[in-house]
């Protein structure tokens, strides 16, 4: 799903089985993206994967790096992903969003052959977008939790509402 227009298009690394089975980003059941969504302010409510459609009323957009359903993100290859990383650069030039979120730092460095690439804003920009990487949302990343996870994305959304964030405290 895309729109012209997008403040965010957000990409995820693949269809797992549940969303290639679906046709809805995110459908696995154990997958923080719509609770992260909503916990972030991006959303004022928790959207079902089958509610997709309803992000582009909030200026936001939705696709995958790679197009095979897997039932893990590791199981594609590298050249998947760089082939997918040029589609998504074309997309992006295509639609010009202000932000590309990626979530899935591994992916990330691998579709576009960055490996000092971090959690957070990017220097790259493609066309007028800018990048920023989130961390994903599978329930297999347990190092990050849907509240943790929530402060990074709510990180991009004031990005993309434009505002500054406020300034740190003197200690």
């Amino acid at each position: 799903m895309a729109a012209d227009g997008l403040s965010v298009l957000f990409c995820g690394i693949n269809p797992s089985l549940m969303s290639a089975a679906t046709g809805f980003h995110f459908a696995r059941p154990g997958n923080r993206f719509w609770p992260v969504l909503e916990l972030s302010g991006f959303t004022p409510r928790r959207l079902r994967p089958e509610e997709q459609h309803e992000l582009l009323s909030y200026g936001l957009g939705i696709t995958n790096v790679a197009a095979r359903a897997t039932a893990r993100a590791d199981e594609l290859t590298a050249d998947e992903l760089r082939t997918g990383g040029a589609a998504l650069r074309a997309k992006v030039e295509r639609l010009r969003p202000r932000w590309l979120a990626v979530v899935g730092v591994t992916a990330y460095r691998t579709a576009f052959d960055d490996r000092t690439a971090r959690i957070g804003r990017q220097e790259r920009v493609i066309g007028d977008s800018r990048v920023w990487v989130l961390p994903n949302p599978s329930g297999l990343n347990a190092r990050w939790t849907a509240e943790t996870m929530a402060e990074e994305f709510a990180r991009l959304r004031v990005a993309a509402d434009g505002f500054a964030p406020p300034p740190l405290p003197f200690p």
